[in-house]
């Protein structure tokens, strides 16, 4: 049986919590920007699994806020790695009819990396293939803060606020929820990313690392979230 066939359930939007470069490169002797070079250069084989298995919507995370507290010069080389990343790619997104959407803030970011960033969101944005949200300087607290901000200078009044007029002030404004969020490395915890659009996501952990994450491993994802019941906190009839 083909490995489409047997996932009764596709997911519509994917987030993935990309860790453990640091640790691949040390498994492999390696400096840690080793392994932040490797984890970029694996999205492209991912991209190509999601739109193979129909995915619609891929969200990664790519920088937080909180990584800013990382050391200087790790910080720098991602961003070097990053510009490289914007500069390479664009084109071959463009290309596959990807939507390229940044999630974040800018504040902070060289206006070198904001230029590039902006030239590929303009480049990309009639595209109608696969969603692709790269949340870079992104924390799920200050999304939410920053939503609630801009509510305030709208003059929106507490009896007007509902859950959906809120999700129109935040970074995913116009998309649905994640459906399924997976995380690498092993770890159980979503570490401030997109808690508010995630309250009802399932949600799926490797040991594997990002950079060895592959259509194998999505594929076991994505198997893993078929077989569950989403309930919504309703009680199954019966």
């Amino acid at each position: 049986m083909d490995k489409q066939e047997s996932l009764v359930t596709i997911p519509q939007h994917v987030g993935i919590i990309m860790d453990g470069n640091g640790r691949w490169a040390r498994e492999h002797g390696l400096p840690r920007l080793e392994g932040h070079r490797a984890g970029t250069e694996n999205m492209r084989r991912v991209l190509e699994a999601c739109s193979e298995f129909g995915i619609k919507i891929l969200t990664i995370y790519a920088f937080s806020t909180e990584n800013w507290g990382r050391p200087q010069a790790e910080v720098r080389g991602l961003m070097r790695i990053l510009e490289e990343v914007v500069d390479r790619e664009v084109q071959n997104l463009h290309k596959n009819g990807v939507q390229l959407r940044h999630i974040g803030r800018l504040e902070g970011i060289s206006q070198r990396l904001q230029r590039a960033m902006r030239d590929a969101l303009e480049l990309t944005k009639e595209n109608d293939g696969l969603i692709l949200n790269v949340a870079f300087n992104y924390g799920g607290r200050s999304e939410i803060l920053d939503a609630v901000r801009r509510l305030m200078g709208d003059g929106i009044s507490p009896q007007e606020l509902s859950e959906e007029l809120f999700e129109r002030y935040l970074y995913t404004a116009g998309l649905p929820p994640p459906d399924l969020i997976i995380r690498t490395g092993g770890e159980m915890r979503l570490s401030n990313f997109l808690i508010w659009q995630a309250a009802y996501a399932e949600y799926y952990s490797t040991p594997t690392y990002w950079p060895d994450f592959d259509k194998e491993e999505l594929y076991k994802a994505l198997l893993a979230y078929s077989q569950r019941e989403r309930r919504f906190g309703l009680l199954r009839e019966g």
